[in-house]
């Protein structure tokens, strides 16, 4: 079954200031485009066309008046940037990624679904690895990258034999199992889901900060042995951080592209 797409866009994003008093952090620009254009193309070059857009209730019109029914043509013509079936949704309060997943429940019915953080920016659209994931989408799929801090991430434990065996979320802090991250794999904003991962969310407990986590997703399907972990090919960021950082972004990817075919 062809899986459906899920952008997380919401929260309040006060890592960066002021800029979000006035607009959802996910329509600021990151080069080119808004930043909540490249998740959705993403989604779009591994041939998802149905797809459920999760915002907060301060600038969801914003939102909608930007993307509107999901197909997106450029000023001045051209081909088009989206040509989506968008349906959107509004998380009223902050509770967890693994919250907004949930809130997809009646959206992706009995098929898989493939989750995008709204606010991470690919050099490659990682489509390979999806199409090859949804062709059975029996277990989960994760993306990680390497990266030179690992403590603030939640980061894949392997087993002897290479599979994915746990999900530790900053170790020493969060997750006192570890005093220092067992890996430098940390866990990025791309999960393949198959459709009984409701009824995981349904079981989970909140956190110590009263959210549902998606590291416990994620660890619950590791637990079980179902979880595989795809490295991430290029560079991977996370455009949340700081004003700064979103024109760093876009420097990269005027030099190199964003969502590029070529590699999984």
């Amino acid at each position: 079954m062809q899986p459906k797409g899920l952008i997380c866009a919401g929260g309040e994003a006060t890592r960066l200031g002021e800029l979000t008093r006035v607009a959802n952090k996910h329509l600021l620009p990151v080069g080119r485009w808004p930043m909540i254009y490249y998740p959705l193309q993403l989604l779009q070059l591994a041939g998802i066309r149905d797809v459920l857009l999760v915002t907060g209730k301060g600038h969801a019109g914003q939102m909608i008046d930007l993307l509107g029914d999901g197909r997106l043509a450029p000023r001045g013509g051209g081909d088009p940037i989206l040509e989506l079936d968008l349906t959107y949704k509004v998380q009223t309060e902050p509770g967890g990624i693994a919250q907004v997943v949930g809130m997809a429940r009646d959206f992706a019915g009995s098929g898989p679904l493939v989750v995008v953080l709204g606010d991470n920016i690919f050099e490659y659209a990682q489509s390979d690895a999806i199409v090859e994931w949804a062709e059975d989408a029996r277990g989960a799929q994760i993306f990680v990258a390497q990266v030179p801090d690992p403590e603030n991430f939640g980061v894949v434990v392997y087993g002897e034999d290479g599979r994915v065996a746990d999900i530790v979320e900053k170790a020493g802090v969060v997750d006192t199992r570890y005093a220092e991250p067992p890996t430098a794999h940390a866990v990025v904003g791309l999960y393949c889901y198959p459709a009984d991962v409701f009824g995981v969310i349904a079981s989970l407990e909140p956190s110590s900060r009263g959210e549902l986590e998606i590291s416990d997703v994620n660890r619950h399907y590791a637990v079980e042995g179902r979880l595989d972990a795809v490295e991430v090919a290029g560079w991977w960021e996370d455009a949340g951080k700081h004003w700064q950082h979103l024109a760093d972004i876009g420097s990269r990817i005027e030099e190199t592209g964003a969502n590029k075919r070529n590699r999984t």
